[in-house]
């Protein structure tokens, strides 16, 4: 790994780590109520993951574990992987505080496979806010392919690339979709809490166009099972968006709709495909 690539790598490491105790005092997360039994997992995640009872699910990128708990909750047997320590420590308490079953380890998501040798999954989920902190994502994808067993899926829940074309305060077009170089930004606070003091604020993100996505997925041998786009985010993306039902936010009556995210589900073939007769 270049010595650009351990900067970006460790300012966003710096970031997260920094951020982990305000989100886990936060509103927006709610531990509290998840103590108490909310499940934080989006209805359409539910569906379209489909039962998990009995199944072992990675979680990549799971920051304190408080998706993965929700599926270990639904009966899979869950590893959460993330590279920032202070993440992996909190989820660890919360899997004892809460009594739930869950191994977690600290790993960068390129190394997963490395993190976890001679292991092997059902599921490879990964949730929403995840992919803009990966520069290559035909790594993330092979990855992914080594880690689950055959028959077994990847499940992508992820903003929709098409909102970073935006700005902030409206829907005034400001940056290329096509993006290929990163993101630096250096803003203090937090999305679980904006008011937040923090010092470490510089990070690195990459918009990733769904055509990459995608393509990063079947160049890694895995195979498209489904593609949803939907027309409703987690979080206040603009002022104007209207929250239809608690903590879903849609696009005012009126307006024509965009793709605010999207969801897909990408199979390991069983077995081999057969080969090509000479």
């Amino acid at each position: 790994m270049s010595g650009s690539h351990e900067r970006w790598l460790e300012e966003n490491r710096a970031f997260w780590d920094e951020r982990v105790p305000i989100h886990l005092r936060s509103g927006f997360y709610d531990v509290v109520g998840f103590r108490a039994g909310r499940d934080p997992l989006p209805p359409f995640e539910i569906e379209e993951v489909g039962e998990v009872a009995g199944k072992d699910l990675l979680h990549l990128q799971c920051h304190f574990g408080l998706d993965t708990l929700s599926w270990a909750r639904r009966g899979a047997r869950v590893v959460g992987l993330d590279f920032s320590p202070p993440a992996v420590e909190a989820a660890r308490s919360l899997a004892a505080d809460t009594g739930l079953e869950a191994e977690f380890v600290c790993a960068n998501v390129y190394e997963a496979a490395e993190a976890l040798p001679g292991r092997s999954f059902d599921v490879v989920y990964t949730g929403t806010g995840a992919l803009d902190w990966l520069p290559d994502l035909g790594r993330w994808a092979e990855a992914i392919a080594g880690l689950l067993r055959p028959g077994g899926f990847l499940y992508l829940a992820e903003f929709h690339p098409v909102t970073w074309i935006f700005a902030d305060e409206d829907l005034t077009v400001r940056y290329d979709y096509f993006r290929k170089e990163g993101v630096v930004s250096d803003e203090p606070g937090t999305y679980a809490n904006p008011d937040a003091e923090t010092s470490h604020d510089r990070t690195h993100e990459w918009n990733h166009p769904l055509g990459e996505v995608i393509t990063a997925i079947i160049e890694a041998g895995l195979r498209l099972e489904m593609l949803n786009e939907h027309d409703h985010t987690l979080f206040r993306r603009w002022p104007f968006l209207v929250e239809t039902e608690p903590g879903v936010y849609r696009l005012p009556e009126g307006m024509p709709s965009l793709p605010l995210m999207y969801s897909l589900r990408a199979g390991k073939p069983a077995t081999a495909p057969a080969s090509r007769p000479t």
